[in-house]
């Protein structure tokens, strides 16, 4: 696909308070008009942005959508807390999700992103080298914490036979480092990392920016379907330690398994035990499909990715 020019729209954007929703926003609102929505108080947005402090299963959410005419909703609202109850995960995951596509449909909003992760492959011995969009979801079979992600991915996957006029995207990128807070940047900002004696996996990482980008080629009309998003070529582990100049603390597993057991318990760690596998094992992605459908590319080197990574404390 060409760098097709993407008209101006009034979209939604779901979980805005975030870092990564903030990084979302002060791109778009450029271009196109901002609807904000999020429980959590944000006050450090461009003042164009309307910003709306409501839960997405509130029946007040569609108000929104009845005084405004929605060309898009970005949905980013997802519960990541590992320590929440699962009861409350479904319900503010699934329900909320559920709410929000029956207010597209309704009220004919022709485009949904929904961004999930390459996570929901999960990192595994067995793995291909290079896994596609139609490879299997068995990421939550070690980490119930990913199970609930698999679930409303799939649960979007069912949006392109269940709503044919909703262009519905589903985005899954590799890891995201950058201004965020989430596992991946912050392991990669700590001066001791803990790696598992006999273990060295290929990592891919993104930047958020990169990832901002491919959520705006989603906004392309007649866009639809699943894409893996990936940035600079995979490296060993080991390498971006090294080139993070970090004091890794390599340990046997059992032992690694240990440490984290006690922390999590304590809550003097938000690390759950099943976060080893990532370094562990490989999970990387193909994203082909991406590249050549959406003309996405990432603009940020691995270098330039790890110099933003040393020069931020942890969020």
């Amino acid at each position: 696909m060409k760098k097709t020019s993407i008209p101006s729209q009034t979209i939604v954007i779901t979980g805005i308070g975030g870092h990564f929703g903030r990084a979302v926003a002060r791109r778009l609102h450029r271009h196109h008009e901002i609807i904000g929505i999020d429980r959590r108080p944000v006050d450090d947005l461009p003042k164009d942005i309307d910003m709306e402090h409501i839960d997405i299963r509130r029946r007040s959410v569609e108000d929104i959508f009845r005084r405004r005419d929605i060309e898009a909703v970005i949905h980013l609202n997802v519960l990541h807390d590992p320590r929440a109850r699962q009861e409350e995960h479904h319900d503010f995951n699934i329900v909320g999700t559920q709410k929000l596509v029956n207010l597209c449909d309704e009220h004919r909003v022709p485009k949904l992103v929904f961004l999930s992760s390459a996570n929901v492959y999960g990192p595994d011995p067995t793995n291909d080298q290079f896994l596609e969009e139609d490879a299997p979801l068995m990421g939550g079979q070690n980490f119930g914490a990913i199970r609930d992600l698999i679930a409303l991915d799939m649960f979007c996957n069912t949006f392109f036979w269940q709503y044919p006029e909703l262009e519905t995207v589903i985005l899954r990128p590799v890891h995201i480092v950058g201004r965020v807070n989430n596992a991946p940047s912050r392991f990669l900002r700590l001066d001791r990392p803990i790696t598992i004696l006999g273990f060295d996996p290929m990592v891919q990482l993104i930047h958020v920016e990169d990832v901002v980008s491919a959520i705006e080629r989603s906004l392309i009309p007649g866009v639809r379907g699943v894409y893996n998003i990936a940035g600079p070529s995979p490296v060993p582990l080991s390498v971006l330690i090294e080139r993070l100049d970090r004091n890794p603390l390599p340990l046997p597993e059992p032992i690694a398994r240990g440490v984290l057991e006690a922390g999590w318990s304590l809550r003097l760690s938000n690390w759950p035990v099943p976060e080893l596998d990532h370094i562990k094992y490989v999970c990387m992605v193909d994203d082909s499909r991406a590249r050549e459908e959406l003309g996405f590319e990432h603009a940020h080197s691995l270098d330039a990715i790890l110099d933003e990574v040393e020069a931020m404390p942890l969020l």
